[in-house]
């Protein structure tokens, strides 16, 4: 297996009749994926997607993948091939159209649909290219042919990209539902025509490639959630991604069945069904939505909401109703309902909110206490058959953490694919498929870029340590009047702290040692007013760090007369 290594420099040129394969997100992580492709100076781009922020990133809204090593090279790009709907493969597509807004978008209806009502919001006019599983298009060198596969949100596509270097078989997001619930199939019939044919280098989704066996069928959950809603006494409370059209409709449909009505609660959702219901993917009978804004109108025992916060993420409607920050309170007897997997990391977070809403009186029915949610993400029995399939002579796993990627190779060396062709990559490292070989050759700038309101890209990994020192450890600040001839202390020190811990009348203790250090610096000869910073700085940190063991920001101020 090739793997990737941290002192990987820059590639060299791409040899001609090559392909190069460069991942800018979605390679040890869950989220943010995309990959970039090469030939004869041209590009193709797979998917371009966020990655929602944790809790050590304090204040970030979304992660964006680093577009540094496309920025001078947009003019090359022939279009960018969105796989399917969910914001780990869409989100990123506004900010990388502010910088080129004719980069044409290729993707299934529904997927379109969803990217269209997302960059109406950021006033972009996109150059959309609808297309349908078995049709073959071509984007400059690239001929591109598209299969179905079933996932956790409709019209999602694997994509086979030839040029004379090779078939790259893209499997995005997939698993191999054999009852789904809208009846789409994954195309197996054509990933063993494209075995037949030659598959060159195999690039699928390693999320559940831990996960032994197949998963579950959609169709089990139907009757789990009619269940739920049949036995609740009061209102139901339906938590999902606002991009799960399949849950959101068998939700819809046990409520028909038993006479309650439904209110969609949250902008994505209200937007997402919205598109789904116009397109004909969602089927929803006259009369049963109702306004959210109408809900307490109506009996509790009539009523089920669907919202979104299924990952605790802060903002959102759930979260808020656990927190009492939202229209709708949550009241003894009401059920909620988690209708989806945990996404790495947001254990904590989900906790929180169900802890919450358990503390007004409500029924949580979650993946640990009832089945209802399956993954939309193949386990190892389905990736192990699409590697048997289409017998790729070389494999890279993408789409997931490292334990995922690992995993993923394991399965692909089982079914005898050379270990020596099998490549381990991570965001920003190069791979060149060449003759009929994909090696590592290098590695580019691929880190994340944070989105922190307006602003893209201004905050650091030193802003966000900063932020972290703040939430942790509090600051202190100190403040000194200067003569900036002499460099003398003509005022001051005057103290404050906040969130530091610190007893404010133990100042009176480092107030002498702050004097002596700056004398002493005049004394010395020094009036560099950063300098004297630099010394106020590590006379107050060595004091807190002695006397409290505690390491809050220091912030010097110092003032020149």
């Amino acid at each position: 297996m090739s793997h990737p290594h941290p002192e990987l420099g820059p590639p060299p040129r791409l040899p001609d009749g090559g392909l190069r394969i460069v991942a800018l997100g979605g390679l040890g992580e869950i989220g943010r994926n995309m990959a970039v492709f090469e030939y004869e100076g041209r590009l193709l781009i797979v998917d371009c997607g966020v990655l929602f922020p944790d809790p050590e990133q304090p204040g970030v809204d979304l992660i964006l993948p680093d577009f540094e090593y496309i920025r001078g090279r947009l003019d090359d790009v022939e279009a960018l091939i969105l796989t399917h709907g969910h914001e780990d493969h869409i989100g990123a597509v506004p900010y990388l159209l502010r910088e080129r807004r004719d980069i044409p978008l290729v993707g299934s209806r529904l997927t379109l649909a969803f990217i269209e009502a997302k960059l109406t919001e950021h006033r972009i006019q996109p150059e959309k290219r609808h297309v349908v599983e078995g049709e073959r298009h071509h984007f400059g060198p690239f001929e591109c042919e598209f299969f179905a596969v079933n996932h956790s949100i409709p019209d999602a596509l694997a994509v086979a990209i030839r040029t004379p270097a090779g078939i790259v078989l893209h499997t995005g997001d997939f698993k191999m539902d054999q009852l789904p619930s809208d009846g789409r199939l994954t195309d197996l019939g054509g990933f063993a025509r494209l075995g037949s044919e030659g598959v060159d280098l195999l690039m699928s989704d390693s999320t559940n490639a831990e996960v032994a066996g197949f998963v579950t069928s959609e169709r089990e959950i139907g009757p789990v959630v009619d269940e739920v809603i049949r036995t609740s006494s009061k209102r139901v409370i339906v938590a999902s991604f606002a991009s799960h059209v399949h849950r959101v409709q068998q939700v819809i449909d046990a409520a028909e069945k038993h006479g309650r009505k439904v209110a969609l609660v949250g902008r994505s959702m209200v937007r997402n069904m919205g598109v789904a219901r116009d397109l004909g993917y969602l089927r929803i009978p006259n009369g049963l939505v109702v306004d959210s804004r109408d809900i307490e109108e109506w009996p509790p025992e009539d009523v089920v909401l669907i919202c979104t916060g299924s990952q605790g993420e802060p903002m959102a409607a759930l979260s808020r109703m656990a927190n009492r920050d939202h229209a709708i309170r949550i009241a003894p007897g009401d059920t909620v309902l988690l209708a989806s997997s945990l996404v790495p990391g947001n254990e904590t977070a989900v906790n929180k909110v169900i802890n919450g809403l358990t503390r007004w009186g409500a029924r949580v029915v979650h993946k640990g206490n009832a089945k209802v949610h399956v993954s939309g993400h193949a386990a190892a029995g389905e990736l192990l058959y699409v590697l048997n399939l289409t017998r790729p002579s070389n494999f890279m796993p993408v789409h997931g953490e490292w334990r995922h990627l690992r995993a993923h190779a394991k399965l692909a060396s089982m079914t005898g694919v050379p270990d020596d062709h099998i490549v381990i990559a991570e965001d920003g490292v190069v791979v060149d498929l060449v003759d009929g070989v994909a090696k590592i050759t290098g590695a580019v700038q691929a880190g994340y870029v944070y989105v922190d309101g307006i602003s893209v890209g201004e905050i650091t990994d030193t802003s966000l340590k900063d932020r972290r020192i703040l939430g942790d450890e509090g600051f202190v600040s100190v403040v000194v009047v200067v003569d900036s001839n002499t460099g003398k202390l003509t005022a001051g020190p005057e103290i404050h702290a906040r969130g530091s811990g610190i007893d404010p009348e133990r100042f009176d203790e480092i107030i002498p040692v702050i004097e002596k250090a700056i004398e002493q610096n005049a004394a010395d000869g020094v009036v560099d007013m950063q300098q004297i910073r630099r010394v106020v700085r590590r006379t107050v940190g060595r004091w807190v760090s002695d006397t409290y063991r505690r390491r809050p920001m220091i912030i010097p101020v110092i003032v020149e007369v």
